[in-house]
């Protein structure tokens, strides 16, 4: 059995955590799948999902700050658009996940979350969902 479902996410900032993993879960719940997995894709080059801490806020804060040490936006960038460094957190965060679903529910840790990551915003993003299993 596989479900592929899309839904939008509307970004307030140039770097936004939002916590989607209602989101998500709904998508596995609805989706009749009990043992299977689940892929969650950002299909855009300046947004990405990472899994994190989803008790403290000041997680999102942390990461963006060490991403922007990491990545910070530099006058030498070539690219044309002047979203560079937003392309290279893309790239070291990623545009996919894939999370084991038991019992007709994601596998996550106690403190866990599924994060869309906006690096350019605010925009209007996609996320796509892949459920696959029996």
């Amino acid at each position: 059995m596989t479900t592929l479902l899309e839904f939008s996410v509307q970004t307030g900032g140039q770097t936004d955590w939002i916590n989607i993993t209602n989101h998500v879960q709904k998508i596995v719940a609805s989706s009749g799948v009990s043992e299977g997995i689940c892929v969650v894709f950002i299909p855009h080059t300046t947004a990405a999902v990472t899994i994190n801490e989803n008790a403290d806020p000041d997680v999102p804060r942390d990461v963006n700050f060490a991403l922007n040490i990491i990545s910070p936006d530099r006058r030498e960038f070539h690219h044309s658009e002047g979203n560079s460094a937003a392309h290279t957190k893309t790239s070291l965060v990623g545009p996919s996940l894939t999370i084991i679903v038991t019992g007709g529910r994601l596998l996550l840790g106690t403190w866990q979350g599924i994060w869309f990551n906006e690096y350019d915003g605010p925009r209007t993003r996609k996320v796509q969902v892949r459920v696959m299993g029996e």
